[in-house]
């Protein structure tokens, strides 16, 4: 049996490695302010609950640390991406529009998509901390824990709820709008957060709307592997991104979300399309290509629908994480499943 590619086991790190790092958390201290106390401004204080802590912000943060691309994105697109004062890499795939500039002007402080090590991370200084997984929070790994975080006046905020292996099969795509919203009281911006969100409710209405009435497209999201195959199952993310895009997860039965399925079932799950993870780098390695992994999956799967018309999409990693892209991915998909309802 193969090993499993290095981004499967970077994945599961991702949920499983810290997964109990909040358990113990309480109410977590509010954003500690420099000098004397001043008057908070206009709407602050504001609280929010996330992982089943509680935080309070006196007011906005100002610096700001962010964990895996996603969380840069998704302030980025609150116009918010001159308040991140470090960054982790990001090598895995393309950039949105536009998203390239501010992620270059911003320090960045990991040479990995991982926070730097507890010391490092200790140092910025940082007054708010956004990532969208526990592996960054990991004592054993070395990383500054969201305890010492919050005692350091850092609080940690936890992109899709993706708390713990549970939480993150239960992702729904209403956890992206309530982190939009969230984020709009944190840094005084509702407004800029509620238009977004009406924008992109717009988007996936439209998707919606263009799609209904057609037959569901059976479809194969794979991370490649020529046995066990890596793949996802019918929870999470991906699946609920499927499903929104008029698609149904031929692994919908397959409990899970990125796992290991095996060569059989994905033989005989007949699929009409297939997506394929799409990143580049991980941790300065070369990983597998998007075309090696689609070949792969043409190969196991080439008696099926999707093998005979090569109907495959590359779809970035990023996308399947939580952030603001999950949702814009959606009308790609879409586009790809349903060419037709999107021809007028």
């Amino acid at each position: 049996m193969s090993r499993p590619p290095r981004l499967a086991l970077f994945r599961r790190s991702l949920v499983l490695v810290a997964a109990l790092a909040l358990a113990a958390c309480g109410q977590a201290p509010a954003v500690r302010e420099a000098g004397p106390a001043a008057a908070p401004p206009a709407g602050f204080p504001v609280t929010v609950t996330n992982c089943g802590r509680t935080l309070t912000f006196d007011r906005p943060p100002a610096k700001v640390v962010t964990g895996y691309h996603p969380a840069l994105e998704t302030l980025t697109a609150l116009g918010l991406g001159d308040r991140i004062a470090g960054r982790t890499n990001f090598s895995e795939s393309t950039f949105l529009p536009g998203q390239q500039e501010v992620y270059d002007r911003i320090p960045e402080i990991s040479s990995t998509i991982m926070l730097p090590q507890k010391e490092v991370m200790l140092a910025q200084g940082a007054d708010f901390v956004l990532d969208n997984a526990m592996a960054s929070f990991d004592a054993g790994g070395g990383y500054a824990t969201v305890e010492e975080l919050d005692a350091a006046g850092s609080p940690v905020y936890i992109l899709g709820g993706w708390c713990s292996p549970e939480e993150t099969l239960e992702f729904t795509l209403d956890d992206t709008f309530t982190d939009l919203s969230n984020l709009g009281k944190i840094f005084g911006v509702p407004d800029r957060a509620e238009k977004l969100a009406a924008d992109l409710r717009g988007r996936l209405d439209d998707v919606r709307t263009r799609v209904a009435g057609r037959p569901p497209v059976k479809v194969l999201a794979t991370d490649g592997g020529r046995g066990p195959v890596n793949a996802y199952g019918g929870s999470g993310i991906t699946d609920q991104m499927i499903n929104a895009a008029g698609g149904t997860n031929v692994l919908a039965a397959v409990k899970g979300d990125y796992t290991e399925v095996s060569v059989e079932q994905v033989s005989a799950s007949q699929p009409e399309a297939i997506l394929v993870s799409e990143y580049a780098t991980l941790r300065g390695e070369t990983m597998p290509t998007v075309a090696a992994k689609t070949a792969d999956a043409l190969s196991i799967a080439r008696n099926s629908p999707a093998a005979e018309d090569e109907r495959v999409l590359p779809l970035p990693v990023s996308a399947q994480h939580p952030g603001y892209r999950n949702l814009l991915a959606i009308a790609d998909i879409a586009r790809f499943l349903h060419p037709d309802a999107f021809a007028r």
